[in-house]
């Protein structure tokens, strides 16, 4: 495996670290004192929006298991698959920076575009 290669699996198992800790953060942690505080809620606003929340974990854990998947898959299949999931990725990352929070843009969009090149420049080389 060469170097870019390995650079780019390395991205991609990070990104999909941060959405196995969206997951944990949003279907065991969201009415937590830990989660209002990092994410500025109210205990009325965690408990209303808790169900949502855990929806929304789930699908990130979908995420992060297709990016593990991509990371196992043989080559060639390993490409499209994490090329598929890192770009859900940056396209829900770029609009949940657009419609919700603009940091969500430097947390899930921007790691997700550089793994993408990552795996881009690594099937190059």
């Amino acid at each position: 495996m060469t170097m870019a290669a390995t650079a780019a699996n390395a991205l991609c198992g990070l990104v999909a670290l941060a959405h196995v800790w969206f997951l944990v953060l949003e279907m065991f942690l969201w009415r937590t004192r830990f989660a209002r505080k990092r994410l500025g809620m109210t205990e009325e606003q965690a408990e209303a929006t808790a169900v949502l929340a855990k929806n929304q974990g789930l699908y990130n854990g979908f995420l992060a298991a297709g990016l593990v998947w991509g990371l196992l898959a043989p080559a060639p299949g390993d490409f499209a698959i994490k090329l598929f999931f890192l770009a859900c990725v940056a396209v829900a990352g770029i609009y949940g920076a657009a419609t919700a929070a603009r940091q969500i843009f430097f947390l899930q969009a921007l790691p997700a575009l550089l793994a993408l090149g990552a795996v881009f420049a690594g099937r190059r080389a």
